[in-house]
């Protein structure tokens, strides 16, 4: 949730928002990793769940090249595209971990 906010924040800049194609192409993607998480806690099964979380990790690599776009076109400052690139990342790895653990946890019956 985090990181979705904080994209929003940076494409509220006067450059970023200028460019609507961009800046509204990144945050469907910052929106779409918690909401696909969210959804797929909501399903009924486990396999639809981890569904959701490999459609969440695939925004989050989605989001990472958006945001090196972004920087590429000077829309947004190195420190600021590390810090958020480094939290795309985090995310990766804990959506990754946590789709690992899902596929070896057995279901009590």
């Amino acid at each position: 949730m985090k990181l979705c906010a904080d994209i929003y924040k940076i494409t509220n800049s006067e450059l970023f928002s200028k460019d609507f194609g961009l800046k509204d192409q990144i945050r469907r993607s910052a929106v779409s990793v918690p909401s696909n998480i969210s959804e797929g806690y909501e399903r009924d099964s486990k396999r639809q769940f981890m569904y959701f979380l490999v459609i969440a990790k695939g925004s989050c690599g989605e989001l990472r090249t958006q945001l090196r776009i972004a920087r590429d076109l000077n829309y947004i400052e190195e420190t600021v595209y590390s810090e958020i690139n480094d939290q795309c990342v985090s995310t990766s790895k804990q959506l990754k971990g946590f789709i690992n653990y899902l596929s070896t946890y057995k279901e009590k019956k």
